[in-house]
């Protein structure tokens, strides 16, 4: 365990970075709390505060927790996405460490029902590209999504949508977005959810409906996700007007 004190890499990047790989090692994430601090700095040579500026932002994602006069320790089975900061779904989870893992994802044209309709504001039956894509961490996958597009983003469907979602619509269809209308509740699985997913079925979910916008206010995307909700969770940032 150790950094690369001649690197151009800041210490406290290369310290969260070592972190984050520490929290996935099973005593760890079976209850062992992590190393003290104090411990840390002495290790890797480096001031306490550098340790501490790390491990707050590990804090503030939900993946660790600090309890006074005990220790730190691992968040269990939880990823955490946050609501005051909105990026595609692949940037959040690199940015946290996780190595996504893409278990199914499909692409096809399917006409527009009533209720796609009235929310993407076009004629019923018209058809629309609609993007599957079953997601997940190497011991398996925890969130479902469905996104069905406007047909003015001239999406085709032969992307490649292995690369992060809003950077082809940006780059390659000069369409921005800018803006995230969410909804998020609970539900309990079906069975096709509990079959996806790999959970019991009539276990909780998190279902998060969104609308996402260009800068005109056009909606770009109409998306609908499911989320184990053992796995994952979301935070809000909500601060008081002075």
């Amino acid at each position: 365990m150790n950094i690369d004190h001649t690197s151009s890499v800041p210490l406290h990047a290369q310290v969260e970075q070592l972190l984050r790989e520490l929290i996935k090692e099973e005593r760890y994430i079976q209850g062992e709390p992590l190393p003290k601090e104090v411990d840390l700095s002495k290790l890797l040579g480096v001031a306490r505060n550098t340790i501490r500026q790390a491990t707050n932002k590990l804090v503030y994602e939900n993946a660790i927790v600090r309890k006074k006069g005990v220790g730190t320790f691992v968040v269990p089975n939880s990823l955490s996405t946050k609501l005051d900061n909105w990026s595609s779904f692949t940037a959040e989870m690199t940015q946290m460490g996780v190595q996504l893992k893409t278990y199914r994802m499909e692409a096809s044209f399917v006409k527009a029902d009533v209720e796609l309709s009235k929310v993407l504001n076009i004629k019923e039956d018209k058809e629309v590209l609609e993007l599957t894509r079953l997601r997940g961490d190497e011991d398996g996958p925890f969130v479902l999504f469905y996104s069905y597009f406007h047909p003015r983003v001239g999406l085709t469907g032969k992307e490649d949508f292995s690369k992060p979602l809003y950077q082809i619509l940006e780059t390659d269809y000069a369409t921005r977005a800018v803006t995230s209308q969410e909804e998020i509740k609970a539900i309990a699985a079906d069975e096709f959810l509990s079959q996806e997913l790999q959970i019991p079925f009539g276990a909780p979910l998190l279902l998060r409906i969104r609308k996402v916008l260009d800068p005109g206010n056009r909606i770009i995307e109409y998306n609908l996700c499911y989320y184990r909700s053992d796995k994952f969770t979301y935070t809000i940032d909500i601060h008081r007007n002075q």
